[in-house]
């Protein structure tokens, strides 16, 4: 189940948790997330707005849900915190995969 925020994106938007991976070394040394300092590319949807609004008023459904785990443009989103924790938002054009 997804998390309850206190935000809801608006039309074509989507709010994104992101994902860090564990990194670990050759010798098996876990590296925490400060070592990397690179913005995560991988995140699950918390939520979606109601669908982006073509030219001609044609709401678009998204192609992606809540709880898919996506992969995105790495610089695409822009960083917000609710409740001490960051998210992101971004549209649907920014997102590459989802992982299935």
């Amino acid at each position: 189940m997804a998390a309850k925020t206190k935000v809801q994106p608006l039309g074509g938007n989507i709010l994104v948790e992101p994902v860090s991976e564990e990194t670990k070394t050759a010798s098996g040394i876990v590296l925490p997330d400060t070592v990397d300092k690179e913005k995560p590319q991988k995140g699950k949807i918390i939520a979606t707005g109601t669908g982006k609004v073509t030219d001609d008023g044609k709401k678009v459904p998204f192609n992606v849900k809540v709880g898919d785990i996506i992969i995105f443009k790495k610089y695409s989103p822009d960083e917000l915190e609710i409740d001490d924790k960051e998210y992101l938002i971004m549209s649907e054009e920014d997102i590459l995969a989802v992982i299935k």
